[in-house]
């Protein structure tokens, strides 16, 4: 349970933050980046909610709680010593990348395939989603990085994978089925 009675705590003011694990470490350290753009990308996806209803807006709040699982999880280093822990700490599962991939079939049954690249846009949903596609894959290439310095779970990278590809079905389900896509017209402008 969290309980939050105080929002400051004054143990910022020198640059440093605390991880999930008591460590600190300067706020402009790539795993705080990694889970700053996480965090980012959950503000982004209460935005989208603002413009949604029915299933697409129920699926936007799994995702807002799959967020901060995934917040959780990159912020707590050691990934491989999580087995010997007493108490292991929340991380991403196999569960909730596969429970994406299933949701992308089925939003993507409904919209014909794309024979050119869609512009950024249509509905203000759909413009909103691809937003939240980009910020997705931002926080994929920072944690990609991270990988590469840190221990850290292959399931969050997958998620992340996976989320950006579900944003960009669901902005072309919120463009009407993908009917009112906005097309790239190459060299439209030469």
């Amino acid at each position: 349970m969290v309980i939050l009675n105080k929002i400051y705590t004054k143990t910022g003011d020198s640059g440093e933050t605390a991880l999930g694990n008591g460590a600190r470490v300067a706020k402009f350290s790539l795993r705080v980046e990694a889970y700053g753009t996480v965090d980012e990308l959950n503000s982004q996806v209460g935005v989208s909610r603002l413009y949604s209803s029915g299933e697409m807006d129920k699926g936007l709040m799994s995702i807002q709680n799959d967020l901060f699982d995934l917040g959780a999880d990159l912020c707590r280093p050691n990934f491989e010593k999580d087995k010997d822990e007493e108490y292991p700490p929340l991380r991403i599962i196999s569960g909730q990348v596969s429970r994406l991939e299933n949701e992308i079939d089925q939003m993507n049954e409904k919209l014909e395939p794309l024979k050119s690249f869609i512009l950024p846009g249509g509905s203000t949903l759909a413009a909103q989603l691809h937003i939240c596609r980009t910020v997705a894959r931002r926080a994929e290439r920072l944690s990609f990085e991270l990988a590469t310095m840190e221990e850290i779970n292959p399931s969050s990278i997958k998620f992340l994978n996976r989320l950006s590809d579900w944003f960009f079905v669901a902005a072309r389900l919120s463009n009407n089925n993908g009917l009112d896509d906005v097309l790239w017209v190459p060299g439209a402008n030469r």
